[in-house]
């Protein structure tokens, strides 16, 4: 039989086919031909108007199950609107095949140069964006440009443990500290050379010795993340004043409007701390460095060894199949990951298997094997929990949890337990 090249069919019938019984292909097709024979005239006879390349290839796909066969039918037609419709409307005549009833219907009659003209569409808005790129930028465009790069050239590495900072950090009386060189290079762009980064959630020594000899504004994120490491700069570093981006945004995503409002805005280190310290089960206090001097009341038993202050049995149970090395390898992996909005998976020697944000926890799991415990800069939820049994996850520490120890078989091992 002849064929039509689906270059030159203008439109494709697709439609789907339930039989009551299991037939073979060929079944199908011989159906199609000889049921449709005679029905339409000489002009539209399904055999001619192949032979002649108006109708192409009819493909056939089927599967069957539990004895029933069901799948799809796709007929390439050049032929006009009308003479397409009618060869559609004629397939669904077809009511048995062999000795099984059968129920063809047509889906859709799908108009070919509507698809082409979609594809013209977005390749040429691929090759419009890919001219714009590489054309000669305009000059304002190339003095952006450079000056983008000298503010790149111009960070430095800063102390022994060489963290990113401005050029100016030696000249200047102000020191304006910030999370990450993210942060850095974002001050630079508009102007502030003063600038160091912790480039981590816990306070480097270099910072410690910086804020006594000069005065220290914390600059910090406006999230939950910049609470927490303004909590502990407050705590081990002599600094003045507190800054924070807008509630939502990252200092490295600001404008300049906003890095000279919230710098005005800023208070006093004193006031910080003591508006740090009304804010209830927001941040725990136990990942925050002590200061000098701090001491953790001792956890009270009663006479039969349970702890008093955790009353659920299972609770007792999970701290105790803790080893004192496990403690202190989740506590320091937690700490890890305070203010990053990130996640570790570890396997039975501590091996980190994957580091994935948390928005992507979830489906990391399940690509992910032999997962022996979770460490996460969050909140255990019972999604997490459900996908974490699946996964046969052993521990899931994080810094607080929704779910109570008696409704999971894995043990949940919060900040304040470490």
């Amino acid at each position: 039989m002849g064929k039509i090249s689906p270059v030159s069919a203008k439109y494709i019938i697709h439609s789907i086919i339930e039989i009551d019984g299991v037939v073979d292909k060929p079944d199908v097709i011989g159906a199609i031909f000889g049921q449709t024979e005679g029905l339409l005239g000489a002009d539209l006879e399904l055999r001619e108007l192949q032979k002649s390349g108006k109708i192409g290839r009819i493909e056939v796909n089927t599967e069957t199950r539990n004895g029933k066969t069901r799948g799809t039918i796709i007929v390439p037609s050049s032929l006009d609107k009308a003479e397409t419709s009618i060869i559609g409307a004629a397939l669904e005549i077809i009511q048995r095949i062999g000795p099984c009833n059968a129920k063809l219907q047509v889906q859709s009659i799908e108009d070919v140069r509507v698809s082409k003209r979609n594809m013209v569409v977005e390749r040429a808005k691929a090759l419009l964006k890919r001219m714009m790129e590489t054309v000669m930028p305009d000059s304002q465009e190339l003095a952006d440009e450079v000056a983008a790069s000298v503010r790149v050239m111009e960070i430095q590495e800063y102390g022994v443990d060489r963290l990113p900072a401005g050029p100016s950090l030696d000249e200047s009386d102000e020191v304006i500290v910030v999370e990450g060189r993210a942060d850095v290079i974002n001050m630079l762009k508009h102007g502030f050379k003063n600038v160091i980064a912790l480039n981590g959630s816990s306070v480097p020594s270099t910072i410690i010795e910086l804020s006594k000899k000069k005065v220290i504004t914390g600059f910090v994120d406006g999230d939950r993340g910049g609470n927490l490491i303004l909590k502990e700069l407050t705590a081990v570093a002599d600094i003045d004043y507190v800054a924070k981006a807008p509630d939502g945004k990252e200092v490295e995503e600001i404008t300049k409007k906003e890095i000279h409002k919230a710098l005005r805005s800023r208070i006093s280190a004193e006031q910080a701390k003591f508006e740090l310290s009304k804010e209830v089960d927001r941040i725990s206090p136990q990942l925050v460095k002590p200061q000098q001097g701090f001491q953790r009341p001792p956890i009270r038993t009663n006479q039969n060894n349970n702890l008093s202050s955790h009353p659920p049995a299972a609770i007792s149970r999970r701290i105790l199949q803790l080893t004192s090395d496990e403690k202190q390898t989740f506590k320091r992996m937690l700490e890890d990951l305070i203010g990053t909005k990130g996640a570790e998976v570890v396997d039975t020697h501590f091996n980190v298997l994957g580091k994935v944000p948390i928005s992507e926890l979830q489906t990391a799991l399940k690509s992910i094997s032999n997962v022996h415990a979770i460490i996460f800069d969050g909140i255990v939820d019972k999604d997490l929990v459900k996908n974490a049994e699946s996964s046969n996850v052993k521990y899931i520490v994080a810094r607080d949890s929704h779910v109570r120890q008696n409704d999971t078989k894995i043990s949940i091992v919060s900040s304040s337990e470490l």
